[in-house]
């Protein structure tokens, strides 16, 4: 039995749209076996997986297609998920990742991790989930010609992402739909040197920085207004000591960098949380994962 641990991801980071993604220490499992192996698999709490509109399997299949091999009758795929679904965490980059590397981990590897990039991207349509939840760390990315070119970093364990997980969905396509087509001169030049300075001041650590470089002229304020409470839960947040607050990829859940020091910041914002009617809200403490997706046989 194969078993794949696969890392949420948050992606935009404010100012990188479509192009910075870090990875999480929030993990969904997916398992593939044969099943002769049934009696391995856990008990408790997992999907079955074995259906064409299902990513996970969709994704597998694709593999074993362009390896020239069949999908054996006897595979079966499982998942215990953690990551929750449409919340802007990348949760269907998590799926798209996992049946690739478990397919080409259930096949001896055929294709090496460049590869499964640039077949995930193609899958997914954009590199900015996919490559952090496949390499870890933080990722910038480009995707051209059906190639994903990128550099990673590992980002510090000093700071934690804690991340506010609205209780309704946000689809993409919605997310996507009030965006402008085009953007002025001085927005883009806004966005691109935010941005270079969000990558910068991880890789320095210069967390000071990290509030002007998350701010955005290209898509969150067109996405805040789908998501009730949420400049107030950004206002929150800074008065709460975070560095940056920003739209989780394409939300609605919230994002707050904070010191891994700010202990009081989880307590002090559930409590607000509450005042504003939003206490069906969860608060996730995570930290940065820099390894990226796993594959164990067990």
């Amino acid at each position: 039995m194969i078993e794949i641990k696969v890392p949420a991801t948050t992606a935009n980071l404010g100012s990188g749209f479509d192009a910075l993604g870090i990875s999480l220490s929030l993990y969904n499992r997916v398992y593939f076996y044969r099943m002769e192996e049934i009696d391995a698999i856990p008990r408790f709490g997992v999907e079955f997986c074995e259906n064409k509109n299902n990513l996970i399997y969709s994704s597998a299949v694709k593999l074993f297609e362009i390896c020239g091999k069949e999908v054996p009758r006897d595979l079966r795929i499982r998942q215990k998920r953690k990551i929750p679904s449409t919340r802007g965490l990348g949760s269907s980059s998590a799926c798209i990742v996992a049946g690739l590397v478990g397919a080409n981990e259930f096949l001896g590897s055929p294709m090496n991790r460049r590869e499964i990039l640039d077949l995930a991207a193609e899958i997914e349509g954009h590199p900015d989930n996919v490559a952090p939840a496949l390499l870890g760390g933080l990722v910038s990315c480009v995707y051209e010609n059906g190639k994903v070119f990128y550099c990673k970093q590992d980002v510090s364990l000093n700071i934690k992402f804690i991340v506010i997980v609205p209780n309704f969905k946000m689809s993409t396509s919605k997310a996507r739909s009030g965006l402008p087509d085009v953007i002025s001169r001085d927005d883009a030049v806004f966005n691109i040197s935010r941005s270079s300075l969000f990558v910068a001041s991880m890789a320095t650590q210069r967390f000071e920085n990290l509030r002007v470089a998350v701010d955005d002229r290209i898509h969150q304020a067109h996405r805040l207004k789908f998501i009730d409470g949420a400049e107030k839960i950004f206002d929150i947040s800074y008065k709460l000591g975070a560095y940056a607050v920003y739209l989780s990829g394409s939300g609605p859940s919230i994002v707050a960098i904070c010191s891994r020091k700010n202990t009081p910041f989880v307590i002090k914002m559930r409590r607000e949380l509450n005042e504003l009617g939003l206490a069906r809200w969860k608060i996730l403490d995570l930290s940065v994962n820099n390894d990226g997706v796993v594959a164990n046989v067990i």
